[in-house]
């Protein structure tokens, strides 16, 4: 069946696997064979009827099998947990590969950053690369190793092109140092936490590199600080919502009736920013849509994926609920 030009489909899991800690490796069979290029993901939905969108690691005869790499997240708003309970023989419904992180071929020189379980939207691109013997480095970035999904398969294909870096082994990457070694020729594809690519991106942009060369996908899940339930009130509206831990912006204000446009969910389009009237605490910014200048306003933010936690400014106490106004009508 075809919705909105996205054709979802039946699915069966031929096999579970644990491949790091809390990661587990989750192979589907397909009823239809649709060509999955690097940096694709699928969008499955959930027992509840949500939609969560995974990344491709590898594909198989035509797109027919694929894999998929799934952290058991734990302020999971039910698709991971639903995902790592799954058993071989369960049928699934999930969409056609999509994309939105494409790998554009034909650049002088290539380096790749995959942060914890960004690996999942990396690897695929890797393996390109090295087919078509691209000049690539390819840099995954951990903080423990057993944390570190799929690194003897990814040892064994990429050899000294793959470079780990493991806090708890005291070799965690130095952002300044990583960004400085990139010239203007090379294009970088990274995915991972919030933390990394905001770091990331604020040491390309002080260097002056090109733009263009950076392309990134996120996890919105990753923020500065825990999530804790906050409210919202939508005067125009007339609605006062409690948003739980595990659940979004986004979601609260759906469930409770407003009209939010979306689209990506991951922080990253823009489609789902809304004006704060009010605030009382602080904007934990878990986009990569707005700049460090317009999230330092706290006029606007994401609500797909930011959030709002009790005022955590520097040297002030974390005290009272934290409560947000919306401008919506």
């Amino acid at each position: 069946m075809t919705d909105n030009q996205i054709t979802w489909q039946n699915g069966r899991v031929t096999s579970m696997s644990r491949v790091a800690d809390s990661i587990a490796r989750i192979d589907i069979a397909t009823e239809i064979a649709y060509p999955a290029a690097p940096g694709a993901h699928v969008d499955i939905r959930t027992d509840t009827g949500d939609v969560r969108s995974y990344s491709i690691v590898t594909s198989a005869d035509g797109g027919r099998y694929l894999t998929l790499g799934v952290r058991l997240s734990s302020a999971s708003r039910g698709g991971s947990r639903f995902m790592h309970g799954l058993v071989p023989g369960d049928p699934l419904v999930l969409t056609t590969p999509q994309q939105t992180f494409p790998l554009r071929l034909g650049a002088g020189k290539y380096v790749l950053l995959a942060g914890g379980i960004g690996i999942t939207a990396v690897a695929a691109m890797a393996a390109v690369l090295r087919r078509v013997d691209a000049d690539y480095r390819f840099v995954y970035v951990g903080r423990s190793r057993d944390a570190m999904a799929f690194v003897p398969e990814l040892a064994a294909l990429h050899g000294n092109r793959l470079e780990l870096h493991i806090d708890a082994e005291g070799t965690g990457l130095e952002v300044p140092l990583f960004v400085e070694e990139i010239d203007a020729g090379t294009e970088l594809y990274m995915c991972g936490p919030i933390r990394l690519m905001d770091a990331v991106r604020r040491r390309w942009e002080a260097a002056g590199l090109p733009v263009p060369n950076l392309r990134y996908e996120t996890f919105g899940n990753s923020g500065w600080f825990d999530p804790e339930e906050f409210t919202v009130d939508v005067p125009g509206l007339g609605l006062e919502v409690a948003v739980g831990e595990n659940e979004t912006l986004l979601d609260a204000l759906e469930r409770a009736g407003a009209d939010v446009m979306s689209d990506c969910r991951k922080g990253e389009c823009g489609l789902c920013v809304v004006d704060i009237v009010d605030l009382h605490g602080t904007i934990d910014h878990r986009d990569v849509f707005f700049s460090e200048e317009q999230k330092s306003t706290s006029t606007k933010m994401c609500a797909c994926v930011s959030r709002i936690v009790r005022d955590a400014k520097r040297g002030r106490p974390r005290a009272g609920a934290a409560t947000l106004t919306l401008d919506l009508q």
